[in-house]
């Protein structure tokens, strides 16, 4: 067992699974989508992005792409959360909610593409 692939798959595994949790509940109900929550799912996929950066087959070249999609996805929907918050100080209403989930929801997609492509690239090198 080598030690870099696990923990390489348990950071792409862990973004999908944070990302999830924050992405369930509610679309609109700001209630259901906890903060913090989306800030450790922000900060998971950043660090899986860095491992990803290691990679230098073409198979790793498509896991860092939908990396750094899953990543920017989040990256605005903090900016979204961090705007509604503190600039505008409207709060989070369910339109604003509304537009951090989809954003999320960009990235949870991205993260699930990614653990497929893992999961194929784990069963070809078995053979």
């Amino acid at each position: 067992m080598n030690i870099e692939k696990v923990i390489f798959s348990f950071f792409i595994v862990l973004a999908l699974t944070l990302n999830f949790g924050f992405f369930l509940g509610d679309f609109d109900n700001p209630e259901h989508h906890n903060v913090y929550e989306l800030f450790v799912v922000l900060v998971v996929n950043l660090i899986a992005t860095v491992l990803k950066f290691g990679e230098r087959t073409q198979m790793g070249a498509v896991l860092l792409a939908t990396s750094l999609v899953a990543s920017l996805q989040l990256i605005a929907a903090v900016l979204v959360w961090t705007f509604a918050v503190h600039i505008n100080e409207t709060g989070v209403t369910p339109s604003v909610i509304g537009t951090i989930v989809s954003l999320a929801g960009g990235a949870l997609v991205a993260n699930i593409i990614s653990v497929v492509l893992l999961v194929i690239d784990i069963s070809v090198q078995r053979r």
